[in-house]
Parts: C-alpha cells; structure tokens; sequence
C-alpha cells in the first residue's frame, strides 16, 4: 500500500505546477489607466515573470478607439514598449515600476503626449497622470471618466 501511495503523491507533485503555469501562475492582469492626448483609455495590461507582456485599452469617449501594444520590463531598469491604436495612431513609452504590480509611466504618440498608470486606484494614480487642465479623474458608474472640476 505505502508504494501506491507514494505513486500517487508523485503524480500530484507533477500535476499541480502543471495546473498552476496553466492558470496563469506565471502573469499577471492589471487595470491601466491612461490619459492619451487629453483623451481618458481604460484598459489592461498582463505581464509575464519573463518580464514582456501586452497591453489593451479603449478610449471612454469613443469606444470604437481601441489600442493594443507590447511591453519588456525589468526590475531595476523598467520597462519600455510600442503602442497601435485602431485609428492608425501610435507610441512608444516607458515606465517605472513602483512594485512588482504597480507602476507609471510616459509616452510620446502620434497624436500628443500620454501618462499611464498601472495597478493603481484612482486616488493611487492622480500623482502620475497629466490630466487636462480644469479636468479630474473621477469613478462615475461602474466606470472612470474624465469631469469639469
């Protein structure tokens, strides 16, 4: 009985990280807050423990204005990645990580300058954003917007 057991605990062993990496162990999703050109994107972005990942996000004023980019980031040095959005525009930026989950950073795109959040709350993110003058960002619903202060 003690060899089936041990039989078994060995196939357990090997199939629990096998579940793990295929749950997603080895990434993880964050919420991106982005203001682009004045214009307010939520979206997310997912990591990878290799340090590369991808990012979505879609404008709150017209949904129809998606983006989708790419990213590599390390610890010491941060990260950097390329942007394309479905109207044609695009980007380059870097960012800083403020934890392994969490950070800001800046870009240079096509249509203006963007600031960029991830991981953080609304009241986490108001110190990294360049938001447009006489603007906040508010929770409104279910989601964010951009309001007159």
């Amino acid at each position: 009985m003690k060899p089936l057991i041990g039989v078994l605990a060995a196939c357990i062993g090997l199939a629990v990280p096998a579940a793990l990496a295929a749950a997603g162990l080895f990434s993880a999703t964050r919420q991106v807050i982005a203001i682009v050109a004045g214009d307010l994107f939520v979206g997310e972005a997912e990591g990878n423990v290799s340090g590369a990942g991808t990012l979505a996000i879609r404008s709150q004023s017209d949904p129809n204005l998606t983006c989708i980019g790419q990213f590599t980031s390390s610890a010491e040095l941060g990260g950097s990645g390329q942007i394309q959005c479905s109207d044609g525009a695009f980007a380059t930026f870097q960012f800083q990580r403020l934890s392994m989950f969490s950070g800001y950073g800046t870009g240079s795109f096509s249509r203006g300058s963007m600031s960029f959040v991830y991981g953080l709350t609304v009241e986490e993110a108001a110190p990294y954003l360049k938001l447009p003058d006489g603007k906040k960002l508010m929770l409104e619903g279910a989601g964010l917007a951009l309001v007159n202060l």
